[in-house]
């Protein structure tokens, strides 16, 4: 049996489900926690950044309904994004130039129509929000002991005695993390969400197009026809993801 997942292209469509509406106002809701934003004026000789509505459906490695996500970003007309809208985490990169957006579609404050919002932290799609995060998320690692890899960027280790290593991987904000001991993965998990207010996928089951399966001797991983296998690793999670796990 084949499930059709139907996601909205637009607000007027999201509007009519109440799954999507909630979605809509915890994306709202944790840009506020974040102070993200604040309502300002509308500036005269700044540029204002029109703001849109984007919604994914997670599933799990059955196919099945894992989590409806809506995300607020930046138009393209304006910005050109070149990143994966559905993340959460980007909203920690703080922001040095001075950015102002629209108020979002369906969430408009009534009496202060005419305002709008003056960005303190990244909103996804807005060009400066990669180097936002990155360099937010590399400085905190580094406080922490973490070695980020002289080939790949985005690779980072932290051992502990002579044995001992966490391996973390990021893309965007989706972190997938591994390691030889578990009390260090318990520990990295729980930094994570305090920190960044992450969200604890568990195990790694999709990962860029990939599916993966773990078990307690091998991880599988599959992309279309192929199958691989990694054998003798630990598993955990982030959105976190472990493969040992996934944070996001």
């Amino acid at each position: 049996m084949h499930l059709c997942i139907v996601e909205p292209e637009k607000y007027e469509e999201a509007a009519q489900d109440q799954s999507w509406i909630k979605a809509m106002e915890d994306e709202l809701s944790m840009i506020e926690k974040n102070g993200t934003w604040e309502l300002v004026n509308r500036p005269s000789d700044k540029q204002v950044i029109g703001v849109k509505w984007v919604f994914k459906t997670k599933l799990n490695l059955d196919g099945s309904v894992q989590k409806n996500k809506a995300r607020l970003v930046a138009k393209g007309y304006v910005q050109k994004p070149g990143i994966d809208y559905v993340k959460s985490a980007f909203l920690n990169g703080k922001l040095q130039e001075e950015v102002y957006v629209e108020q979002p579609e369906g969430f408009v404050i009534q009496g202060k129509e005419d305002r709008v919002y003056r960005l303190h932290k990244a909103l996804y799609g807005l060009k400066q929000a990669p180097r936002a995060w990155y360099g937010e998320i590399d400085g905190y690692f580094a406080e922490c002991g973490f070695e980020k890899s002289l080939s790949e960027a985005t690779l980072y280790t932290k051992t502990r005695g002579e044995n001992d290593i966490l391996t973390v991987s990021i893309y965007v904000d989706d972190i997938v993390y591994t390691g030889s001991n578990q009390g260090m993965l318990n520990e990295f998990k729980k930094d994570m969400k305090e920190k960044y207010e992450m969200t604890d996928l568990g195990l790694l089951h999709h990962f860029l197009g990939m599916g993966v399966i773990q078990t307690d001797s091998s991880i599988f991983i599959q992309q279309r026809n192929s199958l691989m296998s990694h054998r003798n690793m630990n598993s955990s999670n982030f959105a976190i993801y472990s493969a040992t796990g996934m944070l996001s």
